[in-house]
């Protein structure tokens, strides 16, 4: 069964108000989030919750993905050196057990901003010691040295997200479905290597096998962790909704992913990579 007109359980209400404390604090520490900047459908919950997941490296990818809604510029800003201590000192401040850091792709520095996620890794460690730091990291070009340089820095969770079937990557544009996996299966393969994670979208014409397909190459590089969730069009402008998904079907695939030998799955309409992060561990 396929349904093209937003069901009712896709009809979240959003709440200001319950975001007011966190929009306070990351406007004094002058900080963006992915929550924001993608318009997440959860942001009220995890805003009102005290949960937020730092985007850093500025605000604009050099990318052209079609489904997205961060800000897109061939040149951003350099980044902001001070940025870091700021992040510890909101992650420090609102007593966060579990953040996830992540970035625009930043196909402009030489090192796609890998020492930036380092810099940041080792704010938080000196602010917050026990705290688990999560990395959402794009592909790095395929960098070999900047993923070493994210994975020296030690984080308690790797991620990188596939986003959709490989027949459907040009949504991902400059993105390389093979060049992901290898980027998992490195960070898989590491010495002392944290688990990965990665995560996909439904809903942009993927058949069901097609997904499976995804999920047995997840497996077969290594990956430990995976989200599932329902693509939203942020805009009349961005990649438009194929299909929404049954609630049964993604519990369904949660099923199959686990069969698989996913540690956990996260599988829901409202599920997305940073979703309940701290359930992974």
């Amino acid at each position: 069964m396929k349904l093209q007109r937003k069901p009712e359980w896709l009809r979240k209400k959003v709440n200001p108000g319950e975001q007011a404390e966190m929009r306070a604090l990351l406007g004094e520490l002058r900080l963006n989030t992915v929550c924001r900047q993608a318009l997440c459908p959860n942001i009220a919950e995890c805003f009102s919750c005290g949960q937020a997941t730092f985007l850093i490296l500025g605000r604009d990818c050099t990318r052209q993905c079609s489904f997205c809604n961060v800000d897109k510029a061939p040149r951003p800003l350099p980044p902001d050196a001070d940025e870091p201590r700021r992040v510890a000192e909101a992650v420090l401040r609102l007593g966060l057990r579990h953040v996830v850091i992540t970035s625009p792709t930043r196909d402009d520095l030489s090192d796609g901003g890998a020492s930036h996620y380092a810099a940041t890794v080792a704010a938080i460690r000196k602010q917050s010691p026990d705290t688990a730091v999560e990395l959402l990291v794009p592909d790095f070009g395929g960098d070999q040295s900047a993923l070493q340089t994210v994975l020296a820095a030690r984080p308690a969770i790797l991620a990188h997200n596939l986003e959709t079937v490989p027949r459907l990557y040009a949504v991902r544009k400059g993105a390389d479905y093979r060049r992901s996996l290898q980027l998992l299966e490195r960070a898989a393969a590491a010495a002392d290597a944290a688990p990965t994670k990665s995560g996909i979208m439904l809903g942009l014409g993927e058949t069901e096998d097609e997904v499976v397909n995804v999920l047995q190459d997840l497996r077969q590089v290594g990956c430990s962790y995976l989200s599932i969730g329902q693509y939203l069009a942020p805009s009349k402008r961005h990649q438009p909704v194929v299909e929404y998904i049954l609630p049964e079907r993604f519990e369904e695939l949660r099923q199959q992913a686990l069969g698989l030998g996913f540690r956990h799955v996260e599988s829901s309409p409202y599920t997305r990579s940073s979703f309940h992060a701290a359930n992974y561990q």
